[in-house]
């Protein structure tokens, strides 16, 4: 079983950068497909991006591609998510979540989930 604490969030302005960690407890990470989700207030949860267990190939929403990036190191059991030229719409509580399945779009293939850090990005 695995748990999971996203860590990293905070206030910025729009153009700003912010570096989210995600780490894992337990002795199985690697083995795990890893993803980040976003849920902005009054709106459902979204996709943000994936990366496969061994970090080989990585998936984003259109949203953030050229803008965010996944990586994980599993020496120390924790994945990134580098958010550059972030804008007030990235604005949300940014989860983290892990499966044995896929590291796609959808949340419902996921099994484990963090308790979220909040991103707040001011105009």
């Amino acid at each position: 079983q695995a748990q999971l604490v996203e860590s990293g969030g905070g206030l910025v302005q729009a153009g700003d950068s912010l570096r989210l960690s995600c780490a894992a407890s337990g002795r199985t990470f690697s083995s795990y497909h890893m993803a980040w989700f976003r849920q902005a207030p009054g709106k459902e949860r979204e996709f943000v991006a994936g990366i496969t267990s061994n970090g080989g190939t990585e998936y984003y929403a259109d949203s953030v591609k050229g803008r965010f990036l996944n990586s994980r190191d599993n020496a120390k059991n924790t994945v990134y998510l580098q958010m550059n030229s972030l804008k007030p719409e990235d604005t949300a509580v940014y989860y983290c979540a892990a499966s044995r399945t896929t590291f796609g779009a959808n949340s419902n293939e996921y099994h484990y989930w963090g308790q979220g850090t909040q991103v707040t990005v001011s105009a």
